[in-house]
């Protein structure tokens, strides 16, 4: 635990390796509640946006130490070559690395960067123009949003949604206009495909006020890789109405055979439409590094580099140096059985298989995902074995994860966060589990369930 006494108040920060036991309230003098009229109060842009999800869910795990399947991230070391890469640069002779460096993108990373997408989409991008380097995928979502976005715009969100697109849309002074991703009945095993859009819905929320579409694909929590034919859909509605669709890939290389991952911007008339989003943290395994990316016509990241410049104007040198060693080598094994971004995706399919395997061996029903490291599942059968009333949470996925996380002592992520008010309805019968985690813990994270239905 970290005390600092700074203008009359005390703060004290958590240090992860202390545990829970070194978090304490922070505690405040009274120039704080003089501080706290209308006057000072939180803008109304952000009304609505105070509840974070993971800020709640970070703080249950701290008090109740269960095994953690709700956050996004791996517990396994990323690649060595980029962990000895950032090793070796602090260590080396240039200098200049622990110095600023160009403020859209450091040079050989937005170089490696433009190589690495002209290949893929087979047009040749302007590493100066068309890329731009962010603090994550978060900071390059905040200001292609921000930076397109005029007050009243329309900005349409697939439900499930990460849960920072709708704050940003209103930050920006847009509307949001939801349309939900709904299973369709099948019998047996449900996949993430099984989720779809309703064609006639999605498209009339378009019109004269609609500025952007979000698409993520492959999508969290679903782990749905959108087909052509649906990316073709939101194309030419795209295309009617003169829409920005924003391209959230951060899961690009996780997609899982014989799934095809197709980036929206290779489709004819969208190039000049689509500014698509990636993350460092996703592709090498690397989360706290917090290294985006976005790439586009240059016209369209002109607006990103105005809201980049006036917020966090450059990013970590050093962590861009790394990650541009680190594309150099996947570019020369790209498409091979040893490319790490073929490798991953290999290795985490017996993990989600054997996650399926074992929610469904307590009863609840997973959905099989085609992409990314989440897994949604239905526990609604278990509804008997807990003690909802126990939590005071108005969505029933809540109060389970809540008393999971409490009794049973394993933590997953409530999906009615990800869904707007009128709707989080739709997501109350799920939970979500993240399974880029060791074997062992997700064996451990096996016994528990399994102990858990014997002992009930």
């Amino acid at each position: 635990m970290l005390s600092i006494v700074r203008g009359g108040r005390q703060l004290t920060r958590f240090i992860p390796s202390l545990g829970a036991a070194a978090v304490q309230p922070t505690t405040y003098s009274s120039t704080t509640s003089a501080m706290s009229g209308e006057k000072f109060g939180i803008p109304e842009r952000y009304l609505g946006s105070e509840k974070s999800v993971w800020v709640e869910y970070i703080q249950l795990a701290l008090e109740h130490n269960p095994l953690n399947l709700g956050q996004g991230f791996p517990d396994f070391a990323p690649p060595e070559y980029v962990t000895k890469a950032i090793a070796d640069i602090a260590q080396g002779d240039n200098v200049l690395l622990h110095q600023y460096t160009r403020g859209f993108g450091h040079p050989r990373l937005v170089n490696a960067l433009a190589k690495l997408y002209s290949r893929l989409i087979g047009r040749q991008l302007n590493p100066l123009t068309e890329v731009i380097v962010t603090a994550g995928a978060y900071e390059a979502l905040f200001a292609t949003i921000l930076g397109h976005t005029h007050p009243g715009d329309e900005v349409i969100v697939i439900e499930p949604f990460f849960d920072c697109y709708v704050p940003m849309v209103k930050a920006g002074q847009g509307v949001p206009r939801f349309i939900a991703l709904k299973p369709k009945k099948t019998n047996g095993v449900i996949s993430s495909a099984d989720w779809v859009l309703d064609p006639d819905e999605l498209a009339s929320l378009f019109n004269a006020k609609t500025k952007a579409i979000i698409l993520n694909t492959p999508h969290n929590p679903l782990g749905k890789v959108f087909s052509r034919s649906e990316l073709e859909m939101i194309a030419d509605l795209c295309k009617k109405w003169n829409v920005l669709c924003v391209a959230d890939e951060v899961y690009e290389w996780l997609v899982y055979k014989p799934n095809e991952h197709i980036r929206i911007a290779t489709l004819p008339g969208m190039w000049e439409r689509t500014i698509t989003i990636g993350s460092a943290g996703k592709t090498f395994s690397v989360t706290g590094w917090k290294m985006g990316w976005a790439y586009g016509p240059a016209g369209l990241i002109r607006n990103l580099q105005m809201v980049h410049q006036n917020c966090v104007y450059t990013c970590s040198t050093i962590l861009q140096e790394a990650v541009a060693q680190g594309f150099e080598l996947e570019l020369e094994r790209l498409g091979r059985p040893e490319s790490y971004f073929t490798s991953l995706a290999e290795e985490l399919l017996s993990k989600r298989d054997f996650m399926a395997s074992f929610l469904s061996d307590v009863g609840m029903v997973p959905t099989i995902p085609e992409g990314g490291y989440f897994m949604v599942a239905d526990w609604t059968a278990l509804t008997s074995k807990v003690r909802l009333e126990e939590e005071t949470d108005r969505n029933k996925d809540y109060r389970f994860t809540k008393w999971m996380t409490k009794n049973v002592k394993l933590q997953g992520i409530p999906p009615s966060a990800f869904y707007s008010p009128e709707h989080s309805h739709l997501g109350e019968d799920y939970v979500r589990y993240c399974f880029i985690k060791k074997d062992e813990n997700l064996k451990k994270a096996a016994e528990i369930l399994k102990k858990w239905k014997e002992s009930s």
